[in-house]
């Protein structure tokens, strides 16, 4: 079954290695849901997080192909793993009319967001958190009207 996979690519730091990686997957087929990279704590060294759907053993076999890359050091399918902190952050802004506001006060409390920006329509939030928790305060707002969202792809952080 096709699901959705975080892979967590550590590889050189150098010009070129994400769009090697990223090649490497859109060539065989799959699509890059998302994707966040960035320098670690040693400035030679990069991070990124693909999600990538497909089944376990499509999975297993990019994880193969991406090792062996000559920039990557090591690639991880960190999707059933516990022993990592996931988290996504989400930027949204909903239609908050006089009569509603209160309610989305009360999501944004529940949730422990950020109100970032307020205007007489509009409600503009920030919310990071693990996954479930962002597709859920999603959801719970869509009957509000949402004008437009942004959210992060995951970032993962070994425990």
């Amino acid at each position: 079954m096709q699901e959705k996979h975080s892979i967590v690519v550590t590889a050189i730091n150098k010009p070129g290695v994400l769009a090697r990686i990223s090649s490497l997957i859109t060539q065989r087929g799959y699509n890059i849901e998302n994707v966040i990279g960035t320098a670690t704590e040693d400035p030679n060294i990069y991070k990124l997080n693909f999600g990538i759907r497909g089944t376990d053993e499509q999975i297993e076999k990019i994880v193969k192909q991406l090792n062996k890359l000559i920039d990557v050091i090591k690639v991880e399918d960190i999707s059933h793993k516990k022993n990592f902190i996931i988290r996504e952050y989400l930027v949204i802004k909903v239609r908050a009319t006089n009569s509603k506001r209160t309610d989305i006060f009360e999501l944004i409390d529940v949730f422990r967001a950020k109100i970032l920006d307020v205007s007489k329509t509009w409600i503009t939030i920030e919310l990071s958190g693990p996954p479930r928790k962002i597709s859920r305060f999603i959801e719970l707002l869509l009957p509000f009207g949402i004008q437009q969202y942004i959210r992060s792809g995951e970032i993962a952080l070994r425990e």
